[in-house]
């Protein structure tokens, strides 16, 4: 599997930013580790392994890059209001510094030409990332992978809400989102697998939330409740990347 580790300074966030890239061709895909991951976690916890059918066939190529979870979410002694704008740059550094670079190797790779559509994937807090970007920004992410995630900024931020929070927090603004929004038709132009557990350590309540979400509004993404017996652990996910990966991948 070829691999490849780049390290440049953000001007967004203001310090050096590492990643490491997965595969010679393919649609480009964003692994965001779990709480306080580190941009190798891909690799260290065997992801590499379930990814493996369709990274060495040159249907994807994964980019793993850092959290900022340890400045905002995982900060509770921190003044909220600092972190979570300390989060939205993350989010910033990935919409207008990862993406475009993300685009710009696929392209090379597979003499495309365009913008392609970015897959983004995750696990646990990795998945809360996963499914905001997702829904904040369907023009970039067209495929979302969210296993074992929770999808209210409240396991983050506590009690403390102000606009950014908001912004943050799926649960929140897409029950307020009109059904005649303009991103709901992106949404069923793309795909997404939002999944979890029902057994040790997993917390479905918020999973369970956004089926009902995007039930009421329409919005056709594979909302999937696993067994009892399912937990919160690398096994799992091993797992549920085999049966959703097909679906995911076909075009």
């Amino acid at each position: 599997m070829q691999t490849q580790y780049f390290k440049d300074y953000s001007p967004t966030l203001g310090r050096d930013m590492e990643l490491k890239v997965y595969g010679h061709a393919g649609r480009p895909m964003l692994f965001i580790p779990c709480q306080d991951g580190r941009f190798f976690d891909f690799e260290n916890f065997k992801m590499t392994d379930a990814w493996a059918p369709w990274i060495e066939s040159g249907q994807v190529m994964v980019f793993s890059i850092d959290t900022m979870d340890a400045e905002s979410w995982s900060n509770k002694e921190g003044d909220p209001y600092w972190r979570i704008r300390r989060y939205e740059q993350w989010i910033a550094y990935i919409t207008d510094e990862l993406v475009p670079f993300m685009r710009a190797m696929v392209n090379q790779r597979n003499g495309w030409t365009g913008e392609a559509g970015v897959m983004v994937f995750g696990c646990s807090l990795g998945a809360t990332h996963a499914a905001n970007l997702f829904f904040r920004r369907p023009d970039l992410f067209d495929r979302l992978l969210a296993l074992s995630g929770i999808y209210t900024a409240g396991y983050g931020f506590d009690g403390y809400m102000d606009e950014v929070v908001y912004r943050n927090s799926p649960v929140h603004y897409l029950a307020d989102m009109p059904k005649d929004h303009p991103f709901i038709q992106l949404y069923n132009q793309k795909k997404g697998v939002i999944c979890v557990g029902q057994g040790p350590w997993e917390i479905p309540e918020t999973t369970r939330q956004m089926a009902h979400i995007c039930h009421e509004k329409d919005i056709h993404i594979w909302v999937d409740l696993w067994g009892w017996d399912v937990a919160h652990d690398w096994d799992w996910w091993y797992k549920q990347v085999a049966y959703f990966a097909p679906y995911l991948l076909e075009n």
